[in-house]
């Protein structure tokens, strides 16, 4: 016998693989399995090539997922980034619809109702906690709706183990607002929010920003009420 097939022999009775020992020996694996189609190996031998099977196996599905997952994010920032330069800088016109559409989604909109009557006055308030959404919001009313930033209030909601000062300096920051504009801070979530969503999703609590004026809040409602009747 060739001394290489011998070699090959000797390693494949102790359970390696044809991969194994072609590394090893540098014996293609189609001669490997012609040498030895018809050897019997010991349930030792099987048990051990079965374990490295399903171990190779694996470590391929790790490694397969792995990629697909990095393809996957990949692809991902591509089409964000191709679709982010499709927005260009907005016109006055256009932020009055974006606005309106945001004030449509998240503002409050229900009359004020005291002892069972309905009141006349209607404040101007959205809450969130994206910071983006926030900052587009307050472009609304300062650049379409030309509200004065000391009529502008903003009240807080935090869990109990954030910060006030380093919440308060965020929100200044993307409401570019004084800290005399910013109401008491309240702790805790609304019954709606409760157990649904964990506190790491909202690094920095949520701000309701607020305007006392009626007429604004009608204007407001009117321009949804035109783009509700876009659908028609």
């Amino acid at each position: 016998m060739r001394s290489d097939k011998h070699k090959a022999l000797t390693l494949r009775l102790k359970g390696h693989s044809y991969s194994e020992i072609s590394e090893a020996l540098g014996i293609p694996k189609s001669t490997l399995s012609t040498w030895f189609s018809e050897t019997i190996l010991s349930t030792k031998a099987q048990n051990n090539l079965q374990k490295k099977t399903y171990i190779g196996t694996l470590h391929g599905i790790i490694e397969r997922n792995k990629k697909q997952t990095h393809d996957a994010i990949a692809r991902m920032r591509s089409t964000r980034a191709s679709s982010a330069k499709e927005i260009k800088v907005l016109s006055r016109n256009e932020l009055k619809y974006v606005g309106a559409a945001l004030y449509w989604a998240e503002g409050y909109k229900r009359p004020h109702i005291r002892q069972g009557k309905e009141r006349t006055y209607h404040s101007v308030a959205l809450t969130n906690s994206d910071p983006f959404l926030v900052a587009m919001f307050m472009r609304f009313l300062r650049e379409v709706c030309e509200v004065p930033d000391n009529t502008i209030r903003v009240d807080v909601r935090i869990y109990e183990h954030m910060n006030e000062g380093t919440v308060l300096k965020y929100w200044q920051k993307m409401t570019q607002l004084p800290s005399r504009n910013f109401g008491k801070f309240y702790y805790g979530v609304s019954l709606s929010s409760r157990h649904k969503r964990p506190h790491a999703r909202l690094p920095y609590g949520t701000v309701q920003i607020r305007v006392n004026n009626t007429p604004l809040f009608h204007r407001i409602m009117g321009w949804i009420q035109g783009l509700g009747e876009q659908i028609k």
